[in-house]
């Protein structure tokens, strides 16, 4: 009996032993079992908030995807036209290639003499240009420069048709002229109306450059207002990129629209190191003195009777301002500058309310007035200023 007692004290520690080890694997998995529930309550959760969040509220969703707006007042960006075919078709067969030709007389050397019998031989020198037909009575504007001291003017059209055409007058203080021939079915360039050209605005010319007639070439418009090339009297060009070569003078810039918004003259490709450096007439300017070639043989323009220089730089400061105008250099005696009391150092500050900016544009404001009209000039003598008024008379020739 004593010696069974131990035995079953023995065995009854190793049962409770292994009770209390499976009690202590069973707690583990109970607690496994909690937090892999949890999560995936978590998890659930977490999604249905966002099913809810996005499609039942999408104006939180989108508060916070969407980016901050940061008002820019740009004015829209017109896409630009794949193709100014459209532009050349409307106004290419409108202009026509010049032909001039010219013969001169060259001294010869004594032997030539001896051997042709004569001190003398004559020589034909051809040249080209271009031209723009601008009524279907067929008058052309050109360059002067084109068509000055020749004998022979042949003009090639678009259809392949050929004309003589006579001069119906020049004005080489622009460098234009007005041409005439006569033919039936022309076709007439579209003139642009609104002339105020931009800095950046897309342009093409068109002419018989090198003989190559109706060449066409593209570029910007670089620049407006060009006054100070000192190549002709009354200067307002319009400067382009567009490639002007040697024939080009006196044929059309069009704008996208194959509008003609100047008249080419020249380039300064003859400098040195100058690329892309071409000019046109403004065609409002060009118009004009074409009407008043056809209507009176000449051009008329206004004029104050004065000369005058732009202001040298001791005058052109006035303490801490600017000051802006035109010296007048000299008065014509009894002219209408004379008669409205203006004298030579006097400043010319502004006509009719306009500012004078330098001489060149002085003589062109003058220019654009008919003789005859009445302006009204603002002057300063010395720290004296005052009004007067003048009756324009014709413009002498200054050259």
């Amino acid at each position: 009996m004593y010696c069974r007692k131990p035995v079953l004290i023995s065995n009854l520690r190793k049962m409770t032993g292994m009770n209390q080890a499976e009690t202590q694997v069973s707690g583990r998995k109970s607690t496994a079992r909690s937090l892999l529930g949890f999560l995936i309550q978590s998890v659930i959760a977490g999604l249905a908030l966002a099913f809810v969040v996005v499609y039942l509220w999408p104006s939180v969703s989108e508060r916070f995807s969407r980016q901050p707006e940061i008002p820019v007042n740009l004015p829209a960006i017109p896409a630009a036209p794949v193709s100014y075919a459209d532009a050349v078709d409307r106004t290419a067969p409108s202009v026509v290639s010049i032909y001039t030709r010219t013969v001169e007389l060259q001294q010869v050397s004594p032997r030539l003499q001896k051997l042709l019998g004569s001190s003398y031989v004559s020589r034909s020198r051809q040249d080209m240009g271009s031209g723009v037909l601008v009524s279907e009575d067929g008058y052309i504007l050109t360059n002067n420069h084109v068509i000055s001291q020749v004998q022979n003017i042949s003009v090639g059209l678009w259809d392949g048709r050929f004309a003589t055409a006579q001069v119906v007058g020049s004005d080489p203080e622009t460098d234009l002229a007005v041409l005439k021939i006569d033919l039936d079915g022309l076709p007439v360039a579209p003139l642009a109306v609104d002339t105020n050209v931009r800095v950046g605005d897309v342009v093409l010319a068109i002419g018989n450059a090198f003989g190559l007639s109706h060449t066409v070439t593209m570029g910007i418009i670089s620049a407006t207002g060009r006054n100070d090339l000192r190549s002709v009297l009354y200067e307002d060009f319009i400067q382009t990129d567009a490639a002007i070569n040697a024939g080009n003078s006196g044929g059309a810039l069009i704008n996208h629209l194959g509008e003609v918004i100047g008249i080419s003259t020249r380039n300064l490709g003859q400098i040195q190191g100058a690329q892309n450096i071409g000019f046109a007439i403004p065609i409002a300017m060009a118009k004009d003195v074409m009407q008043q070639i056809v209507e009176n043989g000449s051009v008329r323009r206004g004029s104050i009777g004065a000369l005058f220089s732009d202001l040298p730089l001791s005058l052109q400061t006035d303490g801490s301002a600017v000051r802006r105008g035109v010296q007048v250099r000299d008065v014509t005696p009894n002219g209408p500058a004379w008669s409205a009391g203006i004298r030579p150092g006097d400043i010319l500050l502004n006509i009719d309310g306009i500012e004078v900016g330098d001489a060149r544009a002085l003589l062109l404001m003058l220019a654009q007035r008919q003789p005859g009209s009445r302006v009204e000039l603002r002057v300063q003598r010395d720290a004296e200023t005052f009004e007067t008024y003048a009756t324009l008379i014709q413009q002498p020739p200054l050259r």
